[in-house]
């Protein structure tokens, strides 16, 4: 196994950072300075999946929260992967090198988690707030976890918890997946859409809940990425906790999502960048 070559500390956070809140008795989510990572498993049982794995250096405190909630020494049954961008693969290696567990993720995206591939870079500019302009600092190179990397079954279902589907949502990233549970209808999202503006710092700091686009600066096809908005919207969810900002749930979410789907071309697409020129020719 091998972490990226441009893996760094990004000295990011929120009014979030080291909350843990349970959404659901089985499903909790954490934020990791600036990102949500989410288990899937009720509390001190062994049952459990962890989805994404946080920042760069985020491995010892992310051992930490799922240690309080399913006890001392307990590891995941496997760990599910939205994408493989750096704020959701930080702590993987690490934590694979203690774990040494399944990591499921869409085949699309194996090419930058085997090693093989450099996602593109992040396009400082585009139109947004600071943390778009100094998103060139953010790791792009692959990480490496081919002992490990499972496709997700085609048949459309979740290793170990089979009530719950994948979805495939790419646009983000070519393989960027979410996952949805018919009986309840919680949705978890990963970056297809997100409750904060993730381009502005000032938002990110104080968390202020509003319904986007998935991050402006690494999003590369956005024709896609709004087609997986009206599939996402499609299913109804009544909770939706995405990779950056609180979970959401009832009226706000389904207004929310129907807005952005509606206005998807003026609340989502950047105005100007190097990806927007590019996805509409």
């Amino acid at each position: 196994m091998e972490k990226n070559e441009d893996e760094k500390f990004i000295p990011i956070t929120s009014v979030s950072a080291g909350d843990g809140r349970e959404e659901l008795k089985d499903v909790f989510y954490y934020t990791n300075q600036i990102v949500n990572i989410v288990t899937i498993g009720s509390p001190k049982s062994d049952q459990w999946v962890l989805v994404d794995s946080g920042m760069p250096k985020s491995a010892g405190i992310i051992k930490k929260v799922v240690e309080e909630r399913f006890g001392r020494d307990s590891k995941p049954r496997a760990i599910l992967l939205t994408h493989g961008h750096f704020d959701h693969v930080g702590g993987l290696v690490d934590l694979l090198e203690e774990w040494a567990v399944n990591v499921y993720a869409h085949p699309f995206e194996f090419p930058f988690l085997t090693g093989e591939k450099s996602y593109p870079e992040p396009d400082p500019s585009v139109e947004g707030g600071m943390l778009a302009k100094i998103s060139s600092i953010y790791p792009h190179e692959p990480i490496s976890i081919k002992p490990f990397l499972k496709p997700l079954p085609a048949d459309g279902r979740v290793p170990e918890f089979p009530e719950w589907e994948w979805i495939h949502t790419p646009g983000h990233s070519p393989g960027h997946v979410s996952f949805f549970r018919p009986t309840d209808s919680i949705l978890l999202a990963g970056d297809a859409f997100i409750t904060v503006k993730q381009d502005s710092l000032y938002k990110v700091l104080v968390q202020k809940e509003e319904i986007h686009g998935p991050p402006r600066y690494l999003t590369t096809d956005w024709k896609a990425a709004h087609d997986s908005v009206q599939k996402l919207a499609g299913l109804h969810p009544k909770v939706a906790i995405t990779g950056h900002g609180n979970a959401m749930k009832g009226n706000a979410l389904r207004e929310g999502l129907r807005d952005l789907v509606e206005n998807f071309r003026t609340k989502a697409i950047p105005s100007h960048g190097k990806y927007v020129e590019a996805s509409q020719k």
